[in-house]
Parts: structure tokens; sequence; C-alpha cells
């Protein structure tokens, strides 16, 4: 860990707490857009370690995740922790999951410095944030109009990220491959270990994705040692999933479900009814393997071919404890529910 770390124009000594904005660009009205940043550097030397959030601008769970982190105002005992609220500052503003230029800023890393806006604002995310860290976390959420059970995806090949995701204290951790210019691929090429937490809706606040991503943070964080160890009472014990896919509506009609996120379900059994305006069923929507909801679609609508439901495969030993373990992160971060 540096003496100083610097960020844009900002020298940041340990044991510091700062807020900062590195400047990202200028509206055509001459306005100047800026990337928010609270900074957490304990006195003694340890791992330096990012959470960010909206790189699609449209994914806010992540956002209030990090707001109630920096109001916890927590101790860091060593290393220090870069908070990012808002990546993609101008997607967080219209609302959308891309940059004004349409771009999707997480296949657009490592960016250049005179590339288009979206790759312009990778490089500075790369250069000012990620290239000084070894360690980050990266909260998204589902896509609009659908959900995701709060899960950790990650390079589970590696033992590090390994044990990191099992700490981070969700059920499900999934292996996932790298894709081309994404955070994790250029992260990964550099030697910075991520993990990816997905969680909830876009453009919805999920409470208890808030919460475990809040909890999960502070997990890994004491994990690395760079915060007080927390109690391992009451927390859900991680499975990973061999693989996942999604099952995708046969006809295209109205939608009954008749399972919900974080199911068990079995091969050939029955996740939701469709039917025509007349109130008659016209397919029954069924599971094409055993495993966990870990994503649903929202809308009641369905076209032919739409993905509605996400299902993760694990061990069959693994089934009671893994539904036993859904239900304890439920019940114990939304005990009043």
């Amino acid at each position: 860990m540096p003496d100083i770390l610097e960020i844009g124009e900002h020298r940041i000594p340990r044991g510091s707490r700062v807020r900062l904005e590195i400047p990202v660009a200028q509206l055509s009205t001459g306005t100047q857009v800026a990337m928010p940043v609270q900074v957490i550097r304990s006195r003694k030397a340890g791992p330096v370690v990012f959470i960010s959030a909206a790189i699609h601008g449209d994914e806010l769970n992540g956002v209030e995740i990090i707001r109630r982190l920096i109001a916890k105002a927590p101790t860091i005992t060593s290393g220090s922790v870069i908070l990012v609220p808002m990546v993609n500052v101008f997607g967080v503003h219209s609302l959308s999951r891309y940059t004004p230029d349409r771009r999707d800023l997480n296949r657009t890393f490592p960016g250049s410095e005179k590339g288009s806006l979206a790759g312009r604002l990778a490089h500075i995310f790369m250069n000012e944030i990620v290239n000084q860290c070894d360690y980050g976390i990266d909260l998204h959420t589902g896509a609009i109009h659908r959900s995701n059970l709060p899960q950790i995806r990650a390079n589970l090949k590696d033992d590090e990220t390994r044990r990191l995701a099992e700490a981070f204290g969700v059920p499900v951790i999934l292996n996932s491959e790298l894709r081309d210019g994404s955070l994790r691929q250029i992260a990964a090429e550099q030697g910075t270990r991520i993990l990816l937490y997905e969680a909830g809706e876009a453009l919805r606040f999920d409470e208890l994705s808030i919460r475990a991503g809040v909890k999960g943070v502070q997990n890994v964080l004491a994990a690395l040692g760079m915060m007080r160890k927390r109690s391992r009472r009451n927390l859900p014990e991680p499975f990973a999933a061999n693989k996942s896919n999604w099952v995708r509506a046969p006809v295209s009609g109205i939608v009954r479900d008749l399972k919900r996120l974080g199911d068990w379900v079995d091969k050939g059994e029955a996740l939701a009814e469709i039917g025509d305006p007349y109130g008659d069923v016209t397919a029954t929507l069924c599971a094409n393997r055993s495993g966990v909801i870990i994503g649903q679609q929202n809308i009641p609508l369905v076209q032919e071919g739409d993905a509605m439901y996400h299902i993760a495969a694990f061990d069959e030993e693994d089934t009671e404890a893994l539904t036993d373990s859904i239900e304890l992160m439920q019940d114990t971060l939304l005990p009043d529910v």
C-alpha cells in the first residue's frame, strides 16, 4: 500500500477519509460532469480495494449499498477502501444502462483517452481507481424487468477469488467466464481480483439485495483483514453452481407465475402458465433442469423466445442445505417480512 494514494489531482495520505470528485466530461451546456468517490485509508499498510456501482447507469441497488456503507463510517484497520457509488454518471442521470453514445460501459474497458465517450470514461475509471487496487467488488442488478437472487459471480478457478466469493455470505456463487471488454477481464489481466455481485432489478431498490450487499462487502473486507471480523453466526452457507441457463417462453401470451426467485425446482416441474386474452392456457413452461431459480422476468406479458427463468444447477446432495441457506438469508436480513 503506498504512503500517498494519488487520484486525479488529489494526494491522499494514510489515515485519511476524503470525499472527492473526478472530472469525466463537459456537457454541451458547459456543465462539468464528475464521478463521486469516497476514500477511507488506514494508517496501517494493507490491501487497496475498490467498491463500485452503476457501471450500468440504471442498476441502482449498488448505489444504495455504497451510500449505506459510507453512512456507517466503517473503521478500516488496515489498507484502503475506494468507494465509487456512480461510475456511469451519465447513465444514472438519464436512468439508462448505457452512456450517451449508446455504448455498454462494461464492454468498453480498458478504454482510451482519445476514444468514444464511453471509452474515455472507462479509461478514467481504470487509471484513477482500478489500476491502484488489489481487489474490487463490482455491484450490479438484473436488467430492466428482471430480478436476480443475491449471488456472486467470479473466477472460482482462482483459489483466493473463490475464498472471497464464499466469504461474501450469499448462498449462490457462480463461476463466470470473462467477457471481452468487461471490467473483470481487464482487471484480471493486471492481477486485480474482482467479485461481481448481482442482485435485484434495474431502476428499483430491493431491500433484501441491499442488505445482503452491505453485509457482503463488510464480510469480504473482514476476510482481507481490513475490518474487525464479523460473527459467522446466521451467515448463509455458500454453494457453487455447476452451470446455469435461461428457460424461454415457447409461445407468446399472458403469464401466471407458479415459482419465484430462490425456489428449488425439479426437471420437468411447471414454472409458469402462459395463456391468451380469453383465459385459456396455451402452454405450460417447465424446468429444463433441476436447480434453483436465480433470475426471473417480472413482466406478465411474454413474446415467444423471451427469457423467463434463470435456473442454476447444483450437486443433488446440496439441495436441502442450499434451500435452507436461502431461507436463512431471507429470514436474517428481512425478519419483519
